[in-house]
């Protein structure tokens, strides 16, 4: 794995995120409760950036939601837990070392298949 620091954790608001422009990849770092994920930074329904949308509690799921249709997608997996979208959406490793988040795009963990 080649984790490399995207931003600093106090750069990432309080259930919200934060959009960081990688060479390959453009990723949205969220904090949902105090735990980090990292996402790809965009909707598999309509390729709008996820950034723009809430953090939430969708069904028991920590999720970012598309601003546009409204679809939802797992912080932990990528699934999308509501319609429009039916596609997943990579998801990285993250790592926190102090005030550093370090994310892994070239492991993006599997999601689960539908």
């Amino acid at each position: 794995m080649t984790f490399e620091r995207v931003c600093s954790l106090s750069e990432v608001p309080e259930d919200g995120s934060l959009r960081v422009e990688l060479p390959d990849v453009d990723v949205a770092v969220v904090n949902f409760d105090g735990t980090i994920y990292a996402i790809e930074d965009v909707c598999s329904h309509a390729e709008v950036a996820l950034t723009d949308g809430e953090v939430e509690e969708f069904d028991g799921a920590p999720t970012i939601e598309c601003a546009l249709h409204g679809s939802c997608f797992d912080l932990r997996t990528g699934e999308p837990t509501n319609l429009p979208a039916t596609e997943p959406v990579p998801v990285y490793p993250v790592r926190v070392e102090g005030d550093d988040v370090l994310v892994d795009v070239d492991a993006p963990l599997a999601a689960a298949t539908s």
